[in-house]
């Protein structure tokens, strides 16, 4: 896989549409086949998807699930988090355990999804993003092993014009060094719910912060830390992808740089701190 460009698997996905109804009735037929063929209703991983308004994006990484590849029996739950667009008609036509929570935020989505998950481990995923066809079993071969209650995976973004793939890799590059520097001491704060994973039995026990702001998956993660380690999925094909509309908030690449650098000098020397 050649780091200067889009992975190709991701092309299938780009569909091109904008809103609900421009999706083709056979989009959700050839994506519920691969759904049918796919999902268990044993399942041993729960993939549980939050979304807001993703009428569009959420049929894009529910067609990437479709088509993963692996040993373990799993599920798709999706938490439609009070979207006010059609969001709930594309998931009432995807043949995918959907489930509505009112109070807004991050944290009540994913504690409703863990509530009404199947599995033993959950796997979490957002749903602007898109999955390779690895990422269960690449998840789930560093959750499985002796003393890890919880994991998170790294994520790279699809380049475009404004954004091409050799700026946005050294992004990447940056939040790797830095992740692997906050990972001796505070691995909690790597953990972000586009791809994380934990035994449910102890995520129910702590449960997900109700309250709406930031930081919902990696407090859950430092208190999982009371039943074995947090670990990191490094593998590079098991990957995440995800679109850049986030970085464009902070302007040119010249400002995301200068403002990552900043912040990561100014964080630097508590990297080495140990938070009970």
């Amino acid at each position: 896989m050649s780091y200067l460009k889009n992975p190709a698997w991701i092309n299938q996905f780009l569909f091109p549409y904008e809103k609900f109804e421009d999706i083709e009735p056979s989009v959700f037929k050839t994506i519920n086949a691969d759904l049918d063929k796919v999902q268990s209703t044993d399942p041993v991983v729960s993939i549980v998807v939050i979304a807001w308004n993703e009428e569009i994006n959420i049929l894009r990484c529910v067609a990437t699930l479709s088509k993963m590849k692996t040993k373990f029996p799993f599920e798709i739950i999706v938490v439609n988090n009070n979207s006010t667009d059609k969001t709930q008609d594309t998931l009432d036509h995807l043949h995918v355990r959907s489930f509505n929570e009112l109070l807004q935020g991050a944290g009540p989505a994913r504690q409703k999804g863990q509530e009404v998950a199947r599995g033993k481990y959950i796997l979490t995923a957002d749903a602007d993003c898109f999955y390779p066809e690895c990422w269960v079993d690449e998840m789930m071969n560093v959750l499985q092993q002796k003393g890890v209650v919880c994991i998170y995976g790294r994520y790279s973004f699809i380049g475009e014009p404004s954004f091409p793939r050799w700026k946005l890799l050294i992004l990447e590059k940056l939040k790797d060094t830095m992740a692997g520097v906050r990972h001796i001491k505070q691995p909690y704060f790597n953990t972000f719910g586009i791809s994380m994973g934990y035994v449910k039995e102890y995520g129910l026990k702590i449960g997900f912060i109700k309250i709406n702001r930031r930081g919902e998956d990696g407090q859950l993660a430092m208190d999982l830390m009371k039943y074995g380690k947090i670990k990191q999925m490094k593998s590079r094909k098991g990957r995440v992808w995800t679109g850049v509309r986030t970085l464009t908030q902070n302007g040119s690449f010249y400002n995301i740089v200068v403002s990552r650098i900043k912040e990561d000098l100014k964080r630097f020397k508590y990297n080495f701190i140990t938070r009970n």
